[in-house]
């Protein structure tokens, strides 16, 4: 197959964003929505990028549309090139105004109960006009932000090594607890066997995330089931709320629930269970300097939180 010319003025920014936005939603009508478009609008604008590929992009059945193999490809491009035209426009309003900038990190349950707080407080104290952004999602939704441009950077745990195209910088290690509120039947117990845990409702994360896959580990070498009565969760006001409320069992970083009275951790050992938190980045393209600077308080804590031995 010929390579489709890809620079002669047919392939625009808007077949880029679709495109995004349809490997997303899964649907022409979520997309369209998205970007605030009619529904034909979208459907012709996937047509001539189809024309444009001379492939195939996605295919139709009657819940919406899943992304061929050229699809996932092309999508990933686009969401490079689109990165790269948000960080350009950032990086030229930063050095119109120097001291102003916006930065947006994303985060998920490790790194953002003291990491990242305080890391934001330390540079704010220096920058005081500059913006930062927070969001929480999953890791492989924030994934797709950081590809996309959407987000600058993430701060949580590193599930997988850098590659071409992510690059991750592990800043400190991180041990999971078993908590539970403070005036739980288990909570003074000075040892607690596994077969104790059955008779209380737990708290788990989603099932797409490997801090789920490592505990579903757990109870397999104990040949323990899965607990039945359990709630999966990964908002941490949701947790802690209920972990105060009720009788739940819940599987945190060992950081999260450090300075809450409310919440203490039984004296049941996860063994191998642990991670490393740190930085994802895109490979491509330099951070904004509102990004770098970031990065670097959030080193500069870290390294503090090490020598303060706080990270467990």
């Amino acid at each position: 197959m010929k390579p489709p010319r890809l620079t002669d003025g047919r392939l625009k920014v808007r077949h880029l964003t679709l495109v995004d936005a349809l490997v997303r939603q899964g649907s022409v009508v979520g997309a369209a929505a998205e970007l605030h478009i009619t529904q034909p609008a979208a459907t012709r604008s996937l047509h001539e990028l189809e024309q444009i590929l001379g492939v195939p992009l996605f295919d139709r059945h009657p819940r919406g549309i899943t992304a061929t193999a050229f699809g996932v490809a092309f999508a990933g491009h686009a969401r490079a090139v689109l990165a790269q035209l948000e960080q350009a426009s950032r990086h030229v309003a930063e050095l119109a105004d120097a001291e102003r900038g916006t930065v947006v990190v994303g985060t998920h349950l490790a790194g953002s109960n003291v990491l990242l707080p305080k890391a934001i407080a330390a540079i704010k104290a220096e920058r005081p006009a500059l913006t930062i952004v927070v969001r929480e999602g999953s890791p492989e939704a924030l994934l797709v932000e950081l590809e996309a441009g959407r987000v600058d950077l993430i701060v949580g745990r590193l599930t997988a090594p850098s590659d071409e195209r992510i690059v991750r910088r592990k800043l400190y290690d991180e041990s999971i607890d078993l908590v539970v509120r403070s005036s739980h039947p288990l909570a003074d117990l000075t040892a607690v066997e596994l077969s104790d845990l059955a008779d209380y409702p737990w708290i788990l994360p989603g099932s797409n995330t490997t801090l789920r896959s490592e505990l579903e580990l757990f109870f397999a070498r104990h040949e323990m089931a899965l607990p039945a009565n359990r709630i999966e969760a990964t908002s941490f006001l949701t947790v802690r709320q209920l972990l105060v409320d009720t009788d739940v069992i819940a599987a945190l970083p060992s950081l999260i629930t450090r300075d809450d009275a409310r919440i203490t951790r039984l004296a049941v050992p996860l063994e191998l269970i642990g991670h490393s938190v740190g930085v994802t980045i895109r490979a491509a393209g330099p951070l904004s300097p509102s990004a770098d600077a970031l990065i670097r308080q959030l080193v500069e804590v870290a390294g503090l939180m090490r020598a303060d031995g706080a990270s467990g």
